[in-house]
Order: C-alpha cells, then structure tokens, then sequence
C-alpha cells in the first residue's frame, strides 16, 4: 500500500475541486492518502508568488474558472462572501481534530463545504461555531490543544517546503509531486504504471538550463 500526502489550505478553491476529485483519481489503488493541512501564503512567501487572487485579472479570472469547473464538476463552489480571507483559524480548527498534523477526510469535508458552498462568509462566527459542533465528536480543547495544532501546522507547512511543495492542492507520493486540480490525471497515470513514468521522462523533462538571466 502506498502512502500519499495531500496538502491543502481551505482558502484554495482548487483545494477544494481537488479533494472532491482524488477518490476518482485513486480509484482501484491501494493507497493510504495523509490529509495535510498547510498555509498556503507562507508556500507563496517562499517564492515571492503573490497567488492568483493577488494579481489583477489573474483573480477576476481564476474566481470565474473555479466557479464554471465546480458546476461542471459536479461538487458545487460559491465564492464565499470574502476572498481570499485568513484561513488561520479554519487551519487551526481541522488540526485540532487530527492526530500527528493529519486530519481524516470528513473533517477537511466539512471545512471545505462550510467555505465553498452557499457563498456565506468563510469567518462569520455563527458559521464557525456550527462548524465547530459538526466536528464536536473528534474536537480537542483547551490551550495545551490549540497550542498543538498551531504547532503541527507550522511543522507541516516546513515539510511541505522541503517536499518542495509550492502551492495547493499538491500530492507527494514516492517522492514525486503533482499539483493542482490538473496534475491528478498524470497521478492516475503514474500509479497505473504508465510507461512514460518507466522511461525515465519525470527527471527527463524537467532538466533543462533557464534561458533567462540570473536575478
């Protein structure tokens, strides 16, 4: 059985696409998927990447795209009311229901419908505190708590960056990374044993000398 880590951050609307997606991409696999949550802006930060919603046009765009791909998908995605918003505190939340910064699938389930679908306010402290209740049953609390989960999720957004994880939604399996909503077919692919894999192509393709000047 293979062991794959899925790193995610609630503000990703891709995040999103991609975990409903996953269980089809995995289909007829043995495999054990590590739910890992992680701060998307400090990925960025590592690049100096400002992420889509922070390039003008890039945001209008993306905001239209994920809205037509969650129809078309079939999962459903509203824009909530605000975005992108601080996802510190859903994060945080998710952890506190895991165990060794993992979480299980049907706690990133409800934070991720409780931010895409119905267009509310992803931090209305009403929300939240429904939210908090349809995860009562795995909830830790107190201080000792909350302290742990804002440990992990510094612990997992550092192995994300030595994973050489960039952004979300990215899947780590054998070392290899795939990221996006569009990397999960060539995960499929890999996992089927597809012969572009055997060939060597994976290290193949990627070395190549930069064009450009050294900054």
């Amino acid at each position: 059985m293979k062991t794959i880590d899925f790193y995610l951050d609630f503000v990703s609307p891709y995040a999103w696409l991609a975990f409903d997606a996953l269980p089809q991409a995995l289909q007829g696999h043995s495999v054990h998927v590590r739910y890992r949550p992680v701060l998307l802006g400090a990925l960025l930060q590592q690049h100096a990447n400002p992420g889509p919603a922070g390039i003008a046009g890039k945001r209008e765009w993306t905001y239209r795209h994920v809205s037509w791909l969650g129809e078309r998908q079939g999962c459903g995605l509203q824009m909530p009311a605000q975005h992108p918003f601080n996802p510190l505190p859903l994060l945080r939340l998710a952890l506190r229901t895991g165990q060794g910064g993992c979480i299980n699938r049907f706690t990133a389930d409800a934070i991720f419908r409780h931010v895409w679908l119905g267009g509310a306010d992803a931090l209305d402290p009403q929300r939240l505190q429904a939210l908090q209740l349809t995860l009562a049953e795995q909830l830790r609390s107190g201080d000792a708590a909350e302290q742990e989960a804002k440990q992990w999720l510094r612990s997992n957004t550092d192995a994300a960056i030595a994973a050489g994880v960039f952004g979300v939604p990215s899947v780590v399996v054998d070392g290899q990374l795939f990221w996006g909503l569009d990397g999960l077919p060539m995960l499929s692919a890999c996992l089927n044993g597809d012969a572009w894999f055997a060939a060597g192509q994976w290290d193949a393709s990627a070395d190549r000398p930069s064009g450009l000047p050294k900054r």
